[in-house]
């Protein structure tokens, strides 16, 4: 299995259900928490701080895209410090510029200073439009660890692709083109995916001018793989729409985990 982990361009992180978070561990190089399902389960929680014992990097996310908003400032300051996560995403708004930039500059000036000085800071690019995405990545760049692009922006929706999965796809891929283009990207600070559509995306990143890209965390291959669906060799057409938060507690089967293993294997193939 450690095979699996050479020659790849970006460190990869799938979530999955808490029956297989040691095992999916063999196939990624870190491992990415949802804060709000602390609340939930003690055993979830200890599955990131064994990580962390183990030295694995581990990304605490701020649950947004699973909630629809920012998880609980405070509650979220407490996790940080009680799990000392190697980052955690700052609290942002969801397609929303300057929503996201008062959010950012009040936890700047209200919160960072709570939060361990260990623990490195994601700021998530927000925005209805490039020139919005633009402005937000300016204003949060110089003052975080990393910057992180999302997958579903509405922006991305041109119309012309086959299916709107394949608009998600093209669109993170030509915005990222576009901040090179325009001397935006600053190519020294690592950069997070958030998410894909489609598995084939990464497969699109492997010129050396990419390098920034540091690391993309998905659960599309234990989705679809929980739902039997496995990657053809060009990926796939369309998206499972389920988010793997709904499998969480789940007890997967030895079918599903073996359509599960072939995903891993087909997407880290479109990594190399």
């Amino acid at each position: 299995m450690l095979n699996l982990k050479r020659n790849v361009l970006v460190k990869i992180a799938h979530e999955s259900p808490v029956s297989i978070f040691h095992w999916m561990q063999n196939y990624t190089d870190y491992d990415y928490a949802l804060v709000h399902l602390f609340e939930e389960s003690k055993e979830y929680y200890d599955c990131f701080e064994r990580a962390l014992l183990n030295k694995r990097e581990v990304i605490l996310d701020n649950s947004i895209f699973e909630l629809g908003t920012a998880f609980d400032t405070e509650k979220y300051i407490h996790w940080i410090n009680k799990l000392k996560p190697t980052w955690y995403i700052i609290p942002d708004v969801l397609e929303d510029c300057q929503g996201t930039i008062d959010k950012f500059y009040d936890w700047q000036d209200n919160y960072s200073n709570k939060i361990d000085k260990s623990v490195k800071r994601i700021g998530v690019v927000q925005g209805l439009d490039y020139y919005e995405i633009m402005q937000c990545y300016k204003i949060m760049e110089p003052e975080v660890d990393k910057i992180a692009i999302s997958f579903d922006y509405s922006m991305y929706n041109d119309g012309k692709s086959d299916t709107k999965y394949h608009c998600f796809m093209r669109g993170r891929q030509q915005l990222i083109d576009n901040l090179i283009k325009d001397e935006i990207i600053n190519v020294d600070k690592p950069h997070h995916l958030l998410g894909c559509a489609l598995p084939q995306e990464f497969d699109y990143y492997k010129d050396k001018k990419y390098s920034f890209i540091d690391s993309v965390d998905t659960s599309n291959p234990v989705v679809h793989g929980i739902n039997r669906v496995r990657y053809e060799p060009h990926g796939l057409n369309k998206k499972i729409k389920t988010k793997l938060v709904d499998y969480m507690f789940e007890v997967i089967n030895f079918p599903q985990l073996s359509d599960i293993e072939h995903n891993l294997n087909a997407f880290r193939n479109f990594c190399k």
